[in-house]
């Protein structure tokens, strides 16, 4: 099952990233952090073998990193091993996890924080240093899903929904995902998650129409004998209506745009205006930013007031 989740707003983690988790010493630490802040929020990690609150922080401090795609890094240091570093750092405690960026400190905490007040300090600090936070995790994860890559663009979205369950964009995302990947029913779920007040939102509006053009599909019936169909009669509207659906929602988007434009020239008022209704909800499936939206509504409009 994509995902892997039962969890509406979950997706797993991806793997360690060697780049974006690693060990440092004294000898590294320059490299490490100091120069590695100057492209990634840096976190630094002071643990040691005996202390067990450090083996509790370290697993989610490194589940929180890899969410955020490369933005944010971790080093993880043993304080014992390396003495007069921590002596430097002043480290009085352990854990103690101290953020760098541009090749100084920031902040840091130090015991143990809940996964949610470890997101709100890297956010804060991401907000602070133009890292962009939340809004870039967004952008990043719909550049991955129009990529091909759902179960990336799902870890995305999911990272942000673990802090923010009602994050709007996050969950239309998601359920972008699990519509994409051919599971209906758990995008209709977590689109369902949306709180009242964002329900117009036009992230989730696209959710909407897309389901629904997933479930007219169902009914539509096999390409092949819609086809013959329209090609038997060009006037039977319901077929050929019936076929836009089902090649809209095979990703037939020309095509589509086509056959429902056909009967809003030849009869504008069929079935209260249907073909006309079904190309502003493919519109607003696709997105306003969709080549095909864009040439489909210019079409439409030079029928409609020619």
């Amino acid at each position: 099952m994509l995902f892997g989740s039962s969890d509406a707003s979950a997706a797993p983690a991806g793997a360690t990233d060697a780049a974006v988790i690693k060990d440092g010493d004294t000898a590294s630490f320059t490299a490490d952090v100091i120069e590695a802040s100057k492209d990634a929020l840096v976190l630094v990690d002071f643990w040691a073998s005996w202390c067990g609150t450090c083996k509790q922080v370290t697993p989610v401090l490194e589940k929180v990193v890899q969410s955020y795609g490369g933005k944010v890094r971790l080093v993880k240091i043993d304080a014992d091993a390396n003495q007069s570093l921590a002596q430097q750092l002043r480290i009085q405690a352990l854990p103690t996890v101290y953020a760098f960026k541009d090749g100084r400190p920031l902040d840091g905490f130090a015991d143990a924080l809940p996964e949610s007040q470890i997101r709100s300090f890297i956010e804060r600090l991401l907000s602070q240093t133009g890292g962009g936070g939340v809004a870039e995790i967004l952008q990043e994860a719909e550049t991955t899903f129009e990529s091909g890559d759902l179960q990336g663009a799902a870890t995305m979205y999911a990272s942000i929904l673990q802090d923010d369950r009602e994050n709007t964009e996050a969950l239309a995302g998601l359920a972008k995902c699990y519509l994409k990947s051919g599971d209906a029913g758990r995008a209709e779920q977590t689109i369902s998650l949306v709180p009242p007040n964002a329900k117009n939102a036009a992230s989730v509006q696209a959710v909407l129409a897309a389901l629904a053009l997933s479930k007219k599909a169902e009914s539509a019936g096999p390409t092949d004998e819609l086809e013959a169909k329209v090609a038997a009669n060009p006037s039977d509207h319901q077929a050929r209506y019936d076929l836009a659906v089902a090649l809209a929602t095979n990703g037939d988007k020309q095509t589509a745009i086509h056959h429902l434009l056909e009967i809003v020239k030849s009869q504008r008022d069929w079935n209260e205006e249907a073909a006309r209704k079904q190309l502003v909800e493919l519109f607003d499936a696709w997105g306003p930013k969709d080549p095909a939206t864009i040439e489909g509504r210019k079409r439409l409009s030079a029928i409609l007031f020619s």
